[in-house]
Parts: structure tokens; sequence; C-alpha cells
């Protein structure tokens, strides 16, 4: 081999690093800006962010506990019952990009089909059905047929109706109290308390004699697993 046809190749190697390293940047910060969209959309944290949501409005505080606390424990909950997918993207997708034995396209693939399982676990065939009709196209008979963007808005349809199952529930015990405290004061004559006085403090404090944090986190928690 020459010592030009050396160069030459030397060059295009350079030329092709140069190129892929401002593309893999590129790649990187794309990611970065879909990842909260990305959160919402294929994870579990939809259904605790509700849930959370519809307790602090059924103890009817107004921003006890702040929007900053109700986010975070969401989102670490999130990566707590999702640790099995996330691990495996991790293993499958993330660690052989890294080593340059998965192009870019293959590892998003893995990660892609990983989701896919999760999702389709917590998902309704009801909900997926709803989509495939809509889409026009049939149902298929294998989880490799399901089309992604096809179990994206099936499994969100699939977490909106269980949070707001798991937020009626909740609701139910916190409405008695206040209907009782409505009668009680309308009974006493005393109409112009407003019954959200009396019965703030009681639902709070029923709340914490039942330990309701714990049971709330280990429902949402069960609700996934299963």
């Amino acid at each position: 081999m020459s010592i030009d046809t050396t160069q030459k190749i030397a060059g295009e190697l350079a030329q092709q690093v140069s190129l892929a390293e401002p593309l893999e940047i590129l790649i990187f910060l794309t990611a970065l800006s879909v990842a909260p969209l990305l959160l919402v959309a294929v994870t579990s944290f939809t259904r605790f962010i509700i849930v959370f949501s519809m307790l602090r409005f059924a103890l009817g505080l107004q921003q006890t506990p702040p929007n900053i606390i109700l986010i975070s424990i969401s989102l670490f909950l999130t990566l707590f019952v999702m640790q099995e997918p996330l691990t495996k993207i991790h293993d499958e997708a993330v660690t052989p990009y890294m080593e340059k034995s998965l192009s870019s396209v293959e590892a998003i693939e893995n990660a892609k089909d990983t989701m896919t399982r999760f999702m389709i676990q917590q998902t309704r065939e009801e909900d997926l059905a709803l989509i495939v009709r809509l889409a026009k196209e049939s149902m298929p008979d294998t989880i490799e047929q399901v089309k992604f963007f096809h179990i994206v808005p099936a499994f969100l349809l699939s977490e909106l109706r269980m949070a707001f199952k798991i937020g009626f529930v909740i609701f139910l015990p916190f409405l008695l109290v206040d209907l009782v405290v409505s009668s009680v004061l309308m009974s006493l004559g005393m109409i112009m308390l407003p019954p959200t006085t009396i019965s703030l403090p009681i639902k709070i404090m029923l709340f914490v004699l039942i330990d309701g944090w714990n049971l709330i986190v280990q429902s949402l928690v069960a609700s996934v697993s299963g």
C-alpha cells in the first residue's frame, strides 16, 4: 500500500470521526429535550402524579404538599417500580452502545422493545383495541406486532383510568367526613361557619392515624407490579 493511499484512508477515517462526534452530541441533546415527554408517556409517572394530586384535593389542601414534593415522590416511585425495564435497557442498549458494539439505531430499537413490553403489561386490551381501530388496522396477534405509536396512547389511557379509579377510592372517606361535618353544622344552626374549617383538621388527623401515605404508596406500587 502506497503512502498516498494510506494518507487518504487516514483522512477519511478522521473525517468520519469528526462527523460522528457532533452527531452523537446532537442525538444526546435531542434525547435530553424529549426526556420529560418520555417520562410522562411511557412510564408510570402519570399514574402517580395524578393520584397524589387528587389526594391533595380530597384533603382540601391547596398547596400542601407543594408541587415539587409531589413531582419528586412520583419520579422516584417511578424509578423504583421500573427498575427491571430500566436495568434491561441499560444492559441491552446503553452499555453496548457505549462500548461501540451496537449502533445508535440498534440501541434505540432494543430500548423501544423493552419499553413496549412494559407498557403492554400495564395496558388494557380494550384501550389498545380502540387505538388500533382508530388507526384502521387489524389487532396484532403477538407482542412483536404491536406498533410503538399504538401502544403509547393506549398505555396512557390505561394509566389515566387506573389513576382515576384509585383517586375515586381515596375521595370516598374524605367525602364522608365532609358530609358528616356539614350535617352537624347545619343541625347546630352554624350556617355561617365554613365546613372546611372543621373538616380539614379532622381529615388530616384521620389520614395520619391510618398511616395514609404508606397505604397509598403501597397501593400504587402494587397496582404497577401486579
